[in-house]
């Protein structure tokens, strides 16, 4: 064998080992990982201990499991109040915090995310490319498809008034939004997530414009937070072929929620 054959050669084994080694890790499983309702407090001075014990040194303990278990091509979603801040360089500053943990951060707005005004400004301001902020439309990372909005309180919640019922319908228009960007992007395989702050039912699991519209198109898995404290929710649950996690810190006991 010439010296130009024997590199030739090569050549032609490290393309095949280049082809195997790429097919190894795009079949490698992505796994997908949930928490909610951070309500970090880095330049607000709100500590959340004043709820309870448990909540000393709270973000810590997310932190710790965080690392323990999310590798840099995982995506974690957050499903909204992740900052008490009412600007938006105080909500900056706590998103700063997650910064550098492991994972593609995918991002909805919750009822106490003041900060959060204009998505625009809000995704000009993310602290690097690992952040996604969602409002009414849908992102897309490798075979997973997460749509997410706000919503709001469903009828049949103990909290829900008439006043209630307008803003409920303007978010069920804001998730056609949503599915009609997800339309755009879906392809045959991609497994179709909803990301959505307020719980999507009551406590007894009834029909929603929003689990409608989840099961007009298709949704595999929805994820929510919003609810906190002892009050009974099931942290998981089935409801037409399609699974519901409640993803609130303080219910989870601190750590994520392997949706994935």
């Amino acid at each position: 064998m010439t010296l130009c054959s024997f590199f030739a050669q090569a050549g032609v084994w490290s393309i095949h080992l280049f082809a195997f080694f790429r097919k190894l890790c795009y079949n490698f499983p992505m796994n997908v990982y949930a928490v909610s309702d951070l309500h970090l407090s880095g330049m607000a001075d709100k500590p959340m201990n004043v709820f309870g014990p448990e909540w000393e040194g709270h973000f810590e303990k997310i932190k710790s499991d965080w690392l323990g278990n999310v590798k840099e091509d995982d995506i974690v979603l957050l499903g909204g109040d992740t900052s008490w801040g009412m600007y938006l360089e105080e909500g900056v500053f706590d998103l700063n915090s997650l910064k550098g943990l492991p994972g593609r951060k995918v991002l909805i707005r919750g009822n106490h995310d003041f900060w959060w005004n204009g998505i625009s400004r809000v995704r000009a301001s993310a602290p690097d490319e690992t952040f996604t902020f969602l409002q009414n439309d849908c992102v897309k990372i490798g075979n997973f498809i997460v749509a997410g909005s706000r919503g709001w309180t469903c009828p049949g919640s103990a909290d829900f008034t008439e006043h209630d019922r307008a803003l409920y319908l303007r978010e069920g228009e804001r998730f056609k939004l949503c599915f009609a960007e997800v339309k755009k992007v879906r392809e045959e395989g991609d497994k179709l997530i909803a990301l959505i702050h307020y719980p999507p039912f009551s406590v007894k699991l009834e029909d929603t414009v929003f689990t409608q519209l989840f099961e007009e198109n298709g949704v595999e898995k929805v994820v929510f937070g919003h609810l906190h404290g002892a009050a009974y929710f099931p942290l998981k649950t089935e409801k037409n072929g399609i699974e519901y996690h409640l993803t609130s810190c303080d219910k989870t006991h601190f750590k994520l929620v392997k949706i994935y």
